[in-house]
């Protein structure tokens, strides 16, 4: 069993460095390469801190990936769609958090050098671990996030991958601390919104303003997922979300 753990991983991340390995050339390559596939992070011009890599994995990597969450057995049950961790988190997520940390920083887009122009602040960057909760949501067509500040138990720097289905996450400006990061799950009254494609296999990093000030959700109901002028085909979507929990007084 650890056996067909460690092949999905290693699958999905590439070898460590001390496997032995006699021909590095693989015919089915499907290791987290970033250097070769070179994904781009853009910023989001309306919202300071907020950052997303359209095609931080590939189609394989997504699928190796949800294999490798499936094997968990998080979700066997028709009711279960929702899995939370802290602390001592699944190997895959310690890959995937080391993953984001080498795209911020050998990504001209995502890392400037000074460490308040890049994806994460560098405070953020190199703090130790980078994340230690994690939660994997599964939402059938039509259900989403209601908008929210995510919980002031949790330090600024959140990550979000999207898996399977395509969809849009609108941000809103908080318009008062009872509106926003005291209330998670509150329903968004604002007329100012953003709205971000998350394609499957995309990352998204918030800190600073949009952690704080920026609620988001996903209203996947009919008529609200529109881009581009059409309506965005809803299936199932599973979501990988990262965050670092406050230190306990």
């Amino acid at each position: 069993m650890m056996d067909d753990h460690k092949a999905m991983l290693e699958q999905v991340f590439g070898l460590s460095s001390d496997s032995e390995v006699e021909d590095s050339t693989l015919e089915d390559d499907r290791s987290l390469n970033h250097l070769v596939q070179n994904p781009i992070f853009q910023s989001v011009p309306q919202i300071n801190g907020l950052w997303f890599c359209r095609d931080f994995l590939s189609s394989d990597q997504q699928y190796i990936l949800l294999s490798t969450i499936r094997h968990e057995g998080w979700f066997e049950g028709a009711s279960k769609n929702q899995a939370m961790r802290f602390g001592d988190l699944p190997a895959w997520s310690t890959e995937l958090s080391d993953s984001i940390r080498e795209l911020v920083l050998f990504s001209d887009d995502g890392f400037q050098g000074d460490g308040q122009t890049s994806a994460l602040p560098w405070d953020l960057l190199w703090r130790e671990p980078l994340f230690n909760q994690l939660i994997v949501n599964v939402y059938e067509p039509g259900e989403g996030i209601c908008a929210h500040v995510d919980l002031l138990r949790f330090e600024d720097g959140i990550a979000i991958i999207s898996l399977e289905s395509s969809c849009v996450m609108h941000f809103s400006r908080v318009e008062s601390a009872a509106d926003g990061v005291e209330n998670e799950g509150k329903s968004d009254s604002s007329s100012t919104r953003v709205p971000i494609l998350l394609a499957p296999g995309s990352l998204v990093l918030m800190s600073g303003e949009a952690r704080y000030n920026w609620k988001h959700e996903i209203n996947r109901k009919p008529g609200f997922q529109i881009w581009e002028g059409r309506e965005l085909d809803q299936m199932k979507r599973t979501s990988i979300t990262l965050r670092k929990l406050c230190p306990s007084e």
